[in-house]
């Protein structure tokens, strides 16, 4: 092969192997290639979830307030609440005094500081326990979450607080020493409001870490159920190892009490329900109504937690 014929062919080797890292460069920056890799990397995602019996709803209260609201809770739905202990549970100084409430119908731990909170404490709205919190920090960061709070040590186990789009703060916990609860009698609804437009990028997210599954959505439910009767909003419900999810996407315009409560109750008699409730101090902030899966109405406990409680339709 003569010099000059050489030297073109490798002008044209080169040409091609720079227009390949072009176009392979150009794919990998596109939003389509991009997603597909991202949901590869979930697919990939180790399960951390442990069960819904151990999932927290996280209510904060004043110190004066707490035995009204732990014995209105329990006298309310059954159960029983833990010894109350002080301790520091975020990974600056604090002081908190601070107990669990295991029910037939979810768990909660209950704080009343008294000291200041730390930000951003407070925030959160549930605690998941996950079976490993290194492999669980590291999933959530692969599935999109933002680490708002890295890992801490709490006096029992470790903890960190993660934030998804749309602004929905939960946290991770771990505990040194397993616990070991039965199974709920039933499973209570963690209640997440998203705009519309980041509705789609939380579902995407939060179901590629729980490896949940959306089993309806429904873009045009009836507004009533959040108290916007006459209008339509998207309703979306999640189940997985972490228990089940109901996403309203809305706008944002929300009458009073709604989007303040973080979690829903599933019991089997609403009516008889209330009026145990209306028997030990809480109030009802919105009547029943219906749903598209039974009955609903949002009440408030001593203290002024905010809940929804719900049955199914007969």
């Amino acid at each position: 092969m003569s010099t000059v014929k050489m030297v073109r062919v490798l002008r044209a080797a080169v040409v091609s192997i720079v227009s390949i890292t072009a176009l392979g460069m150009a794919l990998g920056a596109s939003p389509v290639f991009a997603e597909a890799d991202h949901q590869n990397v979930g697919k990939s995602l180790p399960v951390v979830s442990v069960g819904p019996q151990y999932d927290t709803t996280h209510v904060y209260v004043a110190t004066q307030d707490i035995d009204a609201f732990v014995d209105s809770f329990v006298a309310t739905f059954g159960g029983t609440a833990s010894p109350r202990a002080v301790f520091t549970v975020t990974p600056t100084p604090s002081k908190t005094a601070s107990q669990y409430v295991r029910t037939p119908v979810g768990m909660l731990s209950v704080f009343a500081f008294q000291t200041p909170i730390p930000y951003p404490f407070g925030s959160e709205r549930t605690g998941y326990l996950v079976t490993d919190m290194d492999k669980a920090v590291r999933a959530a960061r692969a599935a999109g979450a933002d680490v708002i709070v890295d890992t801490f040590d709490d006096p029992i186990g470790k903890d960190a607080v993660i934030q998804w789009p749309g602004g929905l703060n939960m946290q991770l916990y771990w505990h040194t020493k397993a616990p070991s609860y039965g199974p709920l009698e039933t499973v209570p609804d963690n209640r997440v409001y998203v705009s519309a437009q980041s509705a789609d990028n939380f579902i995407k997210r939060f179901v590629r870490f729980s490896h949940g599954k959306v089993v309806s959505d429904n873009r045009h439910a009836d507004g009533g159920e959040i108290g916007r009767s006459g209008e339509t909003i998207r309703r979306v419900r999640i189940t997985s190892g972490f228990g089940t999810m109901l996403v309203f996407a809305t706008d944002g315009k929300l009458p009073y009490p709604f989007g303040r409560e973080v979690t829903g109750y599933l019991v089997a008699d609403l009516d008889a329900t209330l009026a145990k409730a209306q028997g030990v101090g809480v109030k009802v902030l919105s009547p029943a109504n219906r749903t598209v899966e039974g009955r609903t109405a949002m009440v408030e406990f001593p203290g002024g937690y905010v809940a929804e409680i719900h049955e199914l339709a007969k």
